[in-house]
């Protein structure tokens, strides 16, 4: 595993401004960090109720990506499996922090296991993860 010391945030008005950039695709691309994909999915999935997430947040990060001038191809932009992987440790977070701030819950996951940009490589071998097939369906883990 990489060693990485997430960017922390200082305040929860840092957090909404990523979710809501991200959604109206105004976010510069350069704050589009690991940081900034835990900290958007996460304000989502507290304060944004009435987006369906597991239909909505591809497409969502899609249009994002090409509104900074990406694109969405078979070895670029969005990430099909990655992105479930980690909406999935999002959840999981979300639960076991119910009750706390979105800031402590936010900066929480990012110094945890689950908010560390190799954790899908404890599930999935490097080969998989980042094939063709893994950025454009969703692919179950090869290693546990």
């Amino acid at each position: 595993m990489t060693d990485h010391r997430p960017r922390l945030f200082a305040g929860v008005d840092a957090i909404r401004r990523l979710g809501e950039g991200l959604l109206a695709r105004t976010l510069p691309r350069p704050d589009w960090t690991h940081e900034a994909h835990l900290a958007a999915t996460t304000w989502l999935v507290a304060e944004r109720p009435d987006i369906d997430l597991d239909a909505e947040l591809p497409g969502i990060i899609r249009r994002y990506n090409e509104s900074v001038g990406g694109r969405n191809t078979d070895t670029e932009g969005y990430h099909e499996t990655i992105t479930r992987v980690f909406l999935a440790a999002v959840r999981e977070h979300m639960g076991a922090t119910e009750g706390q701030e979105l800031c402590a819950r936010v900066n929480a996951l990012l110094l945890s296991e689950r908010g560390r940009r190799d954790w899908p490589l404890r599930f999935y071998s490097r080969a998989r993860l980042f094939s063709v097939e893994a950025r454009l369906f969703f692919v179950p883990p090869d290693l546990s």
